[in-house]
């Protein structure tokens, strides 16, 4: 038997998923806690020693007869988290993370250099914005210039996972695509942005390989000290979203993957790129060869856990709650801005309940407006595939809040669109592992049968497999209700957004 393994890499721990491919069942699965720095100013960082140990533990926790059947990895990974190297592969600061916001004023100073976000966007198809990668290497720059004179290898951690898996330094298109340091429509590093930080940045960034290829191959001292085949295939890896969306099945045009974590992500599919002149919808590329324009707040689930957290109650008793509260909550607006926030550009905002009187003052109000302001937030992006031509059949749904009947029914209903739900809870890691068999298949002609590539649309239809039961379908009077309590949070959310700008 083999198998292959998905690593993700994720803000808050580290899952392993090892998959029999051959039977379509997972074999083992594995995970541990990462631990988190923040402080007022906006700072969320990591060491990267705690991935070393997170990853340990996820590969001691597997029995070795499973972890000898791995031929290949797929690794995911947080994006545009700034992973630090001196020469010799050690850290030179630490981790700063996508959902850092204390490098406005480095995106503001980049901004400038490049002439303004119109250039910007019309060189990279990105504007600059605190969660990308770039603002977050001018603030090295600018506030550890000694660190900064040690810097020789700039990576992303998905990419560090596999250094530490193959000793070898690579990027893919996708993940490398939400640095702010890349042509996303000639897909390589840019070099002129890459000189506004520095002369020398370009020679520090790593050598980008398709998202099909092999990174390299699991290391002797990998193989020692993880427990796992020396010589089994390190794939590309990618973003977590971009892994998101294969082990969604989101390889192909019609279909949005929304994600609904800690930060909330909703993206599709495209066979060219998607450039959006706003700058709400990024112009990544995918880790399945096409494009993945994709909308990212930093506050998803957020303000449900504050409140949940602040009433004392379990998610369903949080849930139960909010049903009985009637759609658009009474009139109670939630702006969910508890991080600063990322889209609408809003770095330092702060979250705000608004249209609060004393008749509709309740709890119920309170946790129904908190679970409807994640899906408004995704709504905007909606309306940004739209006027870009984009037009979605249907809706994947992944990632903690997807497990939640309620948010599925609002879900459907913001969206006016039928959601499914893939089985299983690692989308990321399932994605990391589908990716790796698509990297073995391709570097293996007999693993094929007949010695031809595989297509990874196809091992993703094989492979994702989607919850049974009903769609999750829109409610024309409900979506109606929807389309108003919408207009009233878009209301909010212009009155407010001048007070953070």
């Amino acid at each position: 038997m083999q198998s292959v393994c998905g690593i993700d890499l994720g803000t808050q721990s580290c899952k392993l998923v090892i998959y029999d491919y051959a039977k379509k069942s997972v074999i083992a699965q594995s995970q541990a806690p990462v631990d988190m720095i923040a402080e007022n100013d906006g700072t969320r960082e990591q060491k990267v020693e705690w991935y070393e140990a997170a990853l340990k533990i996820c590969f001691d926790k597997i029995d070795k007869a499973s972890k000898s059947t791995i031929a290949a990895i797929g690794v995911s990974g947080h994006q545009h988290s700034f992973v630090p190297l001196d020469e010799g592969g050690k850290a030179v600061y630490n981790v700063k993370l996508w959902c850092d916001t204390s490098t406005a004023a480095e995106c503001e100073e980049l901004t400038k250099m490049a002439g303004g976000e119109e250039k910007l966007i019309e060189k990279m198809g990105l504007p600059m914005r605190p969660g990308y990668t770039a603002p977050k290497v001018q603030w090295l720059k600018n506030h550890k210039p000694k660190a900064f004179a040690r810097l020789r290898h700039l990576i992303l951690p998905h990419n560090y996972i596999n250094f530490l898996l193959s000793g070898v330094y690579s990027a893919e298109y996708g993940d490398a695509s939400g640095t702010a340091l890349f042509d996303v429509r000639e897909r390589k590093w840019s070099s002129p942005v890459c000189k506004y930080i520095s002369p020398e940045l370009e020679s520090w960034l790593p050598p980008l390989i398709a998202s099909g290829d092999a990174a390299g191959k699991v290391s002797r001292a990998a193989a020692a000290l993880y427990g796992i085949p020396e010589g089994a295939l390190v794939a590309s890896g990618g973003g977590d979203n971009m892994m998101s969306a294969i082990g969604t099945g989101t390889v192909r045009d019609g279909f949005l993957t929304m994600s609904l974590g800690t930060s909330g992500t909703l993206f599709g599919f495209s066979k060219k790129p998607v450039i959006d002149p706003s700058g709400n919808l990024a112009a990544f590329c995918s880790s399945s060869g096409g494009w993945l324009p994709l909308l990212c707040t930093m506050n998803c689930t957020v303000a449900s856990e504050e409140f949940r957290g602040l009433f004392g109650l379990d998610l369903k008793a949080f849930d139960a709650e909010a049903a009985r509260a009637p759609i658009g909550a009474d009139g109670v607006v939630i702006l969910p801005f508890f991080n600063g926030e990322r889209t609408p550009n809003l770095p330092n905002g702060r979250a705000s309940v608004n249209g609060i009187t004393t008749a509709n003052f309740k709890r119920g109000n309170l946790a129904r407006a908190a679970l409807e302001s994640a899906i408004f937030g995704m709504r905007i992006g909606l309306e940004g595939f739209n006027a870009l031509g984009f037009r979605a059949k249907e809706i994947r749904l992944t990632g903690g809040g997807s497990k939640s009947p309620l948010w599925q029914s609002i879900a459907a209903n913001v969206m006016n669109l039928p959601v499914r739900i893939p089985a299983g809870s690692e989308a990321a890691a399932m994605g990391g592992a589908i990716q790796a068999l698509w990297c073995l298949l391709r570097n293996s002609p007999e693993e094929s049968g007949d010695g031809k590539k595989p297509a990874i649309e196809a091992l993703a239809d094989e492979h994702v497999v989607l919850e049974g039961g009903d769609t999750v379908k829109p409610d024309r009077k409900d979506a109606a209700a929807y389309d108003k309590a919408y207009a009233e949070y878009s209301r909010y959310l212009g009155a407010v957004s001048p007070l953070y700008k």
